[in-house]
């Protein structure tokens, strides 16, 4: 038993290894665990400690250098994970944090990057080359690229390395390397597509699946069982008209409330809150009179059915 600074009783319990207590460059009292249980490696842990202490005050190296060697062995991984944290912090999406991390472990296994002392701008070119060579898009490179300087400015505002070595990878050019070409959908197009949506699920539901009639839509079901596909596909074609005809993404429409639609003025409108929007500003998205037409008229239905 001990007592503590305020007074407090404490129990002093052995540990298993050696913790190395010296002065830093700067002049503070610094406790480390050396993660050693031999003695005398704990102890050449402690003269590597002080002498790079001597440096900073020797002004050798800077205080900077001497907090970022700390990092550098720390396995990437748990940079990573701590770097993941402050993006949940930051209440970005859970989407975008998941890409980060995909991104990043992808950078990771190509590159062999196992620690921050591994970053290195020519190695990831490189690797970058022989990914364009293999016929990955321009996009995706780009994806990663960002991830990773995004990445390393974060390890250089919290001082585990010095300076962003990526800050000037160019970027690939994208316009030279579509991998799809995007368009506006015509109005026949659109059509199409809402009939489809409508009545694909009870298509689906009637296609007999195997025997001598596979591929046949004579199977038969119960009324209810009809009336709930139909009610399903007219869900669909609803939801892909909503999305075509406002621009709004998947994850703004599925934040959208009944209470955010004004649907009986003069111009109907629905109204997206600043944290459900990308750039979290909030808008007000304009809808189109037969759009609003249907809308009302799929409440109306909702409301009946209770």
């Amino acid at each position: 038993m001990t007592t503590g600074r305020g007074g407090a009783d404490r129990i002093v319990v052995q540990s298993g290894t050696y913790t190395a207590k010296y002065r830093d460059g700067q002049g503070v009292v610094r406790e480390v665990a050396t993660g050693c249980r031999d003695e005398t490696a704990a102890r050449s842990v402690l003269s590597e400690l002080e002498r790079r202490a001597e440096l900073v005050k020797a002004k050798v190296i800077t205080a900077g250098e001497d907090a970022t060697a700390d990092h550098q062995q720390v396995p990437l991984d748990e940079h990573i994970a701590a770097y993941l944290t402050h993006l949940e912090c930051e209440e970005t999406t859970e989407d975008h944090q998941k890409n980060v991390k995909r991104c990043l472990s992808r950078i990771a296994d190509g590159c062999k990057f196992s620690n921050l002392a591994d970053l290195n701008r020519e190695v990831f070119e490189r690797c970058q080359a022989k990914r364009n060579k293999e016929g990955v898009g321009a996009r995706t490179r780009n994806l990663d690229r960002a991830s990773l300087v995004a990445f390393a400015n974060w390890c250089v505002l919290t001082n585990r390395i010095l300076s962003n070595p990526f800050t000037d990878v160019k970027m690939a050019d994208e316009g030279s390397d579509p991998r799809r070409q995007r368009r506006a959908m015509s109005e026949v197009e659109l059509a199409r597509l809402l009939d489809v949506a409508c009545r694909r699920p009870l298509l689906d539901a009637m296609t007999i699946r195997r025997g001598p009639n596979k591929g046949k839509t004579i199977a038969k079901l119960r009324e209810e069982t009809k009336n709930r596909l139909e009610q399903l596909g007219r869900e669909r074609a609803l939801l892909y008209k909503t999305l075509v005809l406002t621009g709004l993404r998947k994850g703004e429409l599925a934040s959208l409330t009944v209470g955010q639609l004004d649907l009986e003025g003069p111009v109907a409108f629905a109204t997206l809150d600043p944290p459900d929007e990308k750039n979290r500003e909030g808008n007000e998205i304009a809808i189109r009179d037969d759009l609003a037409a249907d809308l009302r008229k799929w409440l109306s239905d909702q409301l009946a059915a209770l």
